[in-house]
């Protein structure tokens, strides 16, 4: 087993000396139309920011500071065709709605250095809390009170490399449509046409009038009131003490583990036998059963992100740039998640996916203007493995590697690409688990018996 268990680096860097160099407004390089954007149900549970960063080897003809040039300018100008991302949110007093002030406001630049070479900064691929130093909080950014939606944060390091930090409200993207925001600033920044043209209408994926709810929603969850801003269930950063782990599985381990996955020979299956399909199932066992708790009776509930642009009927435009994506669940006793075999748990995972019908879509989206609530469950499996944000070719080339900034949450398995995967690395994928000291070995443990097992 080509698998390897990726601990703390020994001299992981505490403190990245990052300077704030110039903190500032980009407008819209063209005057935009002032009007409200209405925000879909699904848009609306995602109120909080999402940090990514790109990381760049230096370039000869393009330093730092040509770098931040070109991106400010190209920013504006994609704020010409992203006009919501230099607006900002506000509550409707009547409906109580979140909803979008398109009023040019503007999205957040800063210019930044640190005092690190990029080699000195660790491993990319291990989630540095220090990585953090290198993207801005859009609360309060230039003045109180004022949270852009949009804030980039550009940082030198000194062998000329650089970082790009970006934060967004989740309202404004999900992951699909950050990929074509970042391809389109890409050809602006190199004075080249849109990729694609983004599609705006939110409206798409409003409720029925009147709502519909056809189905159970299991992997939904009702409050009594759902404020303006909350941080919910399995996106809820822990206060408890966390060990970090990346487990690294190379194209061979995949392989390995879609052989377990077949079902016995004689037993027809539903299942779906793909790498995220796999290591999805995979997690879900030793996450379900690294818990304290030993009752082989309890339920556990698995959710995953699923992309609705395709699965509606008439299907959305591949260029829609909102939130597009539903979560989908598996719901099993440890019992069965200990016991039984791979094939039957992928066999689950597809059947959730499988749920994501037109209907099913529209009745979470009703469910939605019906109840107050979010996505529940015991874990959550976050996938950045395909999203292609290390594909993006800008003028100073492809990023070295591209991740999300990681914060303390032991409910969220996240799926990278490995470092270079876009240079060749392989179809490798790193899974990433945060959790407590004592479940951490045990999921370790349950990670290799099972990858064996099967």
């Amino acid at each position: 087993m080509g698998t390897l268990c990726k601990e703390a680096p020994f001299n992981l860097p505490e403190d990245l000396d990052v300077s704030i160099q110039e903190s500032s407004m980009v407008f819209p390089s063209k005057q935009t139309e002032r009007k409200t954007m209405f925000l879909s149900n699904i848009d609306q549970v995602l109120n909080f920011d999402v940090e990514t960063l790109h990381f760049f080897a230096s370039h000869k003809d393009f330093p730092p500071h040509i770098v931040a040039d070109k991106l400010k300018n190209a920013l504006a100008d994609a704020l010409v065709h992203y006009d919501f991302l230099a607006g900002r949110l506000k509550v409707n007093s009547e409906t109580g709605r979140l909803e979008v002030d398109c009023n040019a406001a503007g999205a957040g630049f800063v210019v930044a250095s640190s005092n690190c070479n990029l080699e000195e900064i660790g491993d990319l691929v291990y989630p540095n809390p220090a990585f953090a130093q290198l993207v801005h909080k859009n609360k309060d950014f230039l003045k109180p009170g004022d949270h852009p939606l949009c804030v980039f944060q550009l940082t030198s390091f000194k062998c000329g490399g650089f970082a790009i930090g970006l934060s967004t409200s989740h309202t404004t993207f999900d992951g699909f449509s950050v990929k074509t925001f970042l391809e389109n600033l890409a050809a602006l920044a190199a004075e080249k046409p849109l990729v694609m043209t983004p599609c705006h209408d939110r409206q798409l994926l409003a409720a029925r009038s009147p709502p519909r709810v056809s189905f159970a929603h299991h992997e939904l969850l009702q409050l009594d009131k759902l404020p303006p801003e909350f941080d919910s269930g399995v996106f809820q950063a822990s206060s408890e003490k966390l060990d970090f782990k990346i487990f690294q599985l190379t194209s061979e381990d995949l392989k390995a583990l879609k052989e377990k996955a077949k079902p016995t020979q004689g037993h027809h299956s539903g299942a779906r036998i793909t790498g995220f399909n796999v290591i999805t199932a995979h997690v879900w066992r030793c996450k379900a059963l690294s818990g304290q708790d030993d009752d082989p009776d309890r339920s556990s509930t698995m959710l995953y992100a699923v992309d609705i642009r395709s699965r509606l009927n008439p299907p959305l435009p591949k260029s829609y740039a909102g939130n597009a994506v539903l979560t989908a669940y598996a719901t099993a006793k440890c019992k069965e998640l200990e016991e039984g075999p791979l094939s039957k748990l992928v066999e689950m995972v597809t059947e959730g996916a499988m749920r994501m019908t037109d209907e099913y879509a529209r009745s979470a989206v009703d469910w939605g203007e019906l109840y107050n609530g979010f996505p529940n469950g015991e874990v959550l499996v976050s996938s950045w493995w395909r999203l292609g944000f290390a594909d993006v070719e800008y003028p100073w080339g492809k990023p070295r590697y591209s991740c999300p900034v990681v914060y303390h949450r032991k409910d969220i398995i996240l799926l990278f690409p490995p470092l270079n995967d876009s240079e060749g690395g392989g179809d490798g994928v790193n899974v990433l688990v945060a959790l407590p000291p004592k479940e951490m070995v045990k999921f370790q443990s349950l990670f290799y018996r099972f990858f064996h097992e099967g």
